[in-house]
């Protein structure tokens, strides 16, 4: 009996703290029903996204604008050759895209981009590469400033267990919004207002598709809380499902408000550029532009294969796993880019992390391994990028 009322003292307190635990530590939600999928919007915003696998709702209200209407909303596409951006993901890697775009300055021939797409790391990387060469420097010291330890906080066991995530953002969300302020905001409106469009890629968990977020379109509108949208949507862009609590974005439809949960935009597609349903050669023809842009896609990444000898447990066999499944996939949406490029008549442009590139880092967001990175990326180019026309594989030429 006398164990019996022992265990009891050690089972029921520890009892009591998980179903603390498990009330508090998720927060609740009013998911909006997926039927209202199609309908929902941002209140305030009504153009502030579109799904990045359909045709995009505002082409029929460009079509029907007038000459006029177009040569001044759109100023930036008129004249000369067009240049679009698209920058993957890759955690920590995104250094090597922020290298490059420094080094790709300091070479003299870095174009101004009329169109530019970021999604999970590299969402935090487009709105400064949209921006242009003047914050460079800002690139450079985000990524390689900060430590796992500044930019996360592991959760204790009994949170890990019963919350959403592994880690919890608060440290992520204050870098973003140090470098995402009023100033910024300020800047985007300006390009935007030029026709430049920036675009950044999430996933809407819970209909699983992913969402184009038109940060240009968002910048330029009247909402009294756009700062914090775009913070969210930067947010959400980059949190690994499990690792990172996934963000709420706040929707109405019908009239009603609802919520809805966002992650990684990595979890849908590794890099992405314009919904394919889109027919670029037409929009072009109406906004009188020249024909046949060129494209740059930064994949924050290797692209060969990883070879490892694998443990014999779990977490070793799901880490490689996983890690192969982002390769394959990373690899995939290069290839879709590509026939886009190839339908659509683009000009197209690779970078990514050479095999070459051996250093292994200590630590998830590890500064020393980063900085490495970004300096490889700086010389690189700097001394003019050696661009890949075709993804990995493709033509023979492309393991060089």
């Amino acid at each position: 009996m006398k164990k019996i009322v022992r265990l009891s003292r050690v089972l029921v307190p520890g009892l009591a703290v998980l179903m603390i635990a498990s009330c508090t530590s998720v927060p609740k939600r009013n998911p909006l029903p997926t039927e209202l999928a199609n309908s929902a919007s941002v209140s305030g915003i009504e153009d502030a996204r579109i799904w990045g696998d359909e045709m995009p709702y505002y082409a029929d209200a460009f079509f029907a604008q007038s000459r006029e209407e177009v040569l001044q909303n759109w100023s930036a596409w008129h004249g000369e050759q067009l240049n679009f951006l698209a920058i993957s993901g890759g955690g920590a890697g995104g250094a090597f895209g922020a290298g490059l775009l420094a080094g790709w300055t300091e070479a003299g021939d870095r174009p101004e981009f009329q169109l530019v797409t970021g999604i999970s790391t590299g969402a935090l990387t487009a709105p400064f590469a949209f921006l242009g060469p003047e914050y460079d420097h800002v690139l450079e010291e985000i990524y390689t400033n900060y430590s796992t330890e500044d930019l996360l906080k592991k959760r204790s066991p009994f949170n890990a267990f019963t919350s959403d995530a592994m880690y919890s953002s608060e440290r992520f969300q204050e870098l973003i919004a140090r470098y995402f302020d009023e100033e910024i905001l300020a800047a985007l409106e300006v390009e935007a207002r030029k026709g430049r469009v920036l675009s950044i890629g999430t996933t809407n968990l819970d209909v699983g598709r992913p969402v184009v977020w038109r940060i240009s379109a968002i910048a330029t509108s009247n909402h009294p809380d756009r700062l914090n949208l775009i913070r969210q949507i930067i947010l959400a862009s980059a949190s690994i499902p499990a690792a990172f609590p996934p963000v709420a974005i706040d929707v109405v439809a019908n009239g009603e408000h609802y919520d809805e949960i966002h992650v990684d935009g990595g979890t849908a597609s590794q890099v992405f550029l314009y919904p394919t349903a889109l027919n670029l050669p037409r929009f072009l023809e109406k906004l009188e532009s020249p024909m046949n842009p060129t494209v740059f896609v930064i994949r924050n990444s290797r692209l060969d294969p990883s070879a490892a000898i694998v443990n014999r447990k779990l977490l070793p066999i799901a880490s490689h796993s996983i890690s192969t499944l982002i390769r394959s996939q990373g690899v995939g949406d290069l290839y879709r880019i590509f026939a886009l490029a190839e339908r659509d008549d683009l000009n197209f442009n690779l970078a990514f992390i050479p095999p070459t590139f051996e250093e292994t880092p200590n630590e998830l967001f590890d500064p020393v391994w980063m900085q490495k990175l970004f300096d490889l990326g700086y010389e690189m180019g700097k001394g003019g990028y050696p661009w890949k026309d075709a993804p990995p594989d493709y033509r023979e030429d492309q393991g060089e």
